[in-house]
């Protein structure tokens, strides 16, 4: 087990110098609005109806779309810490809150406890701490760039490292070559910013409902072709390629049934919960589960 130790006085010092940045790079338009994470009025529900809109509206073209849903390795633990000092830069950031960041980043250690033991010190050389509310921030500011490198056929929405790039059309070839051009351009930027995609994670997508026989999307990340899946779970929500959302409730509905177990015990009529603590326990354990997402799949 990791962990990482910061005294009170320091997490106030951070949540300020946070809510200072985070007001820099929304009032100036920095930050993509394509990315939703650890943002001020946005949630993966912004995500997953993009995602969702651009799926029918494909539907009612009669047309394909190919979405590919990209994973980064360790995000956190390799960002560049270089990266971001040169961001910074680049948004125009001088004087003392660059020169905080700096030392914020610079020689953070950690430990690990297994049991009651406690192993040597070890210094952090790269990534950013983790459990810090300044650390999203400036994650999300070294991966704000990604979008640059993505010619305007392609789509692409972000929640903090979940990353999804969708094209759509009536030839598959054109969908394919666009969609190489763009994962080209995001090795060679995985490479320059200290970021790797894993082969094994990613999955593709190709949501369609016409009914005649058309090639699956062949696709190529660091020279293995990306698995294409009938369906994957992005941001808690499964989406088919017919978009019928059914493997997501038939999940749902296992997850529920578990809930509902709980509730069985305690609505027992001699030493049960009272009405208002079953209500309670019913709000946390399952009416928080069926509103996730029901924009999207209801």
């Amino acid at each position: 087990m990791q962990f990482d130790l910061t005294d009170c006085l320091c997490k106030l010092m951070e949540k300020m110098v946070n809510r200072r940045l985070v007001y820099y790079l929304e009032h100036n338009k920095i930050l993509s609005p394509f990315q939703s994470g650890f943002r001020p009025g946005r949630c993966t529900i912004d995500n997953l109806l993009a995602l969702e809109t651009d799926i029918r509206t494909t539907f009612l073209k009669r047309q394909h779309l190919v979405a590919i849903f990209l994973d980064i390795e360790k995000a956190y633990d390799r960002t560049w810490r270089y990266g971001i000092l040169q961001d910074l830069l680049n948004c125009n950031l001088r004087g003392n809150l660059p020169i905080f960041i700096q030392n914020f980043l610079r020689l953070r250690q950690f430990r690990v406890k297994v049991g009651y033991q406690l192993s040597d010190l070890f210094i952090q050389e790269e990534g950013v701490p983790q459990g810090s509310v300044l650390s999203v921030t400036l994650f999300a500011l070294k991966i704000n760039s990604i979008f640059k490198h993505l010619q305007p056929s392609i789509k692409s929405f972000l929640y903090v490292d979940d990353l999804y790039i969708s094209c759509s059309g009536d030839n598959m070839a054109f969908i394919e070559r666009q969609f190489q051009i763009a994962v080209n351009k995001l090795t060679q930027w995985s490479i320059l910013n200290g970021f790797t995609f894993s082969t094994s994670k990613t999955s593709c997508v190709h949501f369609c409902r016409k009914r005649r026989l058309h090639p699956e999307p062949e696709i190529k990340l660091y020279g293995q072709v990306i698995n294409v899946v009938s369906e994957v779970k992005f941001l808690g929500i499964i989406f088919d390629k017919k978009l019928t959302f059914l493997p997501h409730v038939l999940q749902l509905r296992k997850k529920l049934d578990r809930a509902l177990n709980i509730l069985k015990v305690l609505s027992n009529t001699s030493w049960g919960a009272s009405r208002l603590s079953l209500l309670r326990v019913y709000r946390a354990a399952i009416l928080s589960k069926i509103d996730y997402g029901c924009t999207i799949y209801g």
